[in-house]
């Protein structure tokens, strides 16, 4: 019976010795890290303010039954724009919102001919300030270290105001256009930028926009013959330099569990 007993604990002796050999032959185990992604699908919340750089309009006063006087030297002041939207990411690539914007008004100024002024121009000025909803679409292009690139497209409409329209004319009474007039146009924006992920829910955007808005009228002149005549501002085109912050619900980058494997290795024996 001892012969048996210390067989049993030589053969034990021996197995843990064999185990101990072949776990230390073995390589360490690597640890594979997934790198963060962002989720997809969700809610949310952005808003945005910037800075609107207008192109140079095309002014003319424009009376039934009389050709137009066409304006030269145009050009419209830079305003600064705020807004605010609601959208949805569909998925890691595309997503879509809706967007309400308030641009301040920007002094528009032009030169016509003046018929009365001794070969003089007269002035021509207006204030114009712009509504606009639009939907928009958005491509984003990939995700590195929490920054995603995008380049989007947007179509809508633009409420265009007019007021404080005046034509100043060398040595008479200025002219005046009493009132304001606002108009609803077709309006389409292209724009480009790039997200910045602060934490799982909220980011920073900032981007580019070109937006056309349209054009513009004033109200009617007071001391033309029809009643009927005004100025047109035309051709109302942007490049808005925009930052933003977005707020998304049930959203944010997640974290899969790391990968963990065991390399295979040559197998040791104490035998």
């Amino acid at each position: 019976m001892n012969l048996f007993f210390k067989r049993l604990s030589l053969t034990g002796f021996a197995v843990a010795l064999s185990t101990a050999g072949y776990a230390a032959d073995l390589p360490a185990p690597v640890i594979e890290h997934i790198p963060e992604v962002p989720a997809v699908g969700g809610l949310y919340l952005r808003g945005d303010i910037g800075y609107k750089i207008y192109s140079d309009p095309t002014g003319s006063f424009q009376e039934p039954g009389a050709s137009d006087l066409r304006f030269t030297g145009e050009s419209l002041d830079n305003a600064w724009m705020i807004g605010v939207g609601v959208g949805y990411q569909f998925n890691r690539y595309l997503r879509a919102d809706i967007t309400l914007d308030y641009e301040t008004p920007a002094e528009a100024k032009g030169y016509a001919d003046c018929g009365t002024c001794s070969g003089l121009q007269s002035e021509e000025y207006a204030d114009i300030d712009v509504w606009t909803t639009m939907v928009n679409a958005y491509i984003d292009l990939g995700t590195w270290n929490r920054i995603t690139p995008y380049v989007g497209a947007g179509i809508g409409a633009a409420y265009v105001r007019t007021d404080n329209a005046v034509s100043i004319n060398p040595g008479q009474a200025d002219g005046v256009y009493r009132g304001t007039n606002g108009e609803w146009n077709f309006a389409w924006a292209l724009m480009a930028g790039a997200e910045y992920a602060v934490n799982n829910n909220f980011s920073i955007d900032a981007g580019y926009r070109y937006k056309d808005l349209g054009d513009a009228r004033t109200v009617v002149y007071d001391n033309v013959r029809t009643g009927q005549g005004r100025v047109h501002w035309e051709d109302l085109t942007a490049h808005e330099f925009r930052l933003g912050a977005r707020y998304s619900f049930n959203s944010g980058f997640a974290t899969p569990a790391p990968v963990v494997y065991q390399p295979q290795g040559p197998i040791s024996s104490n035998f």
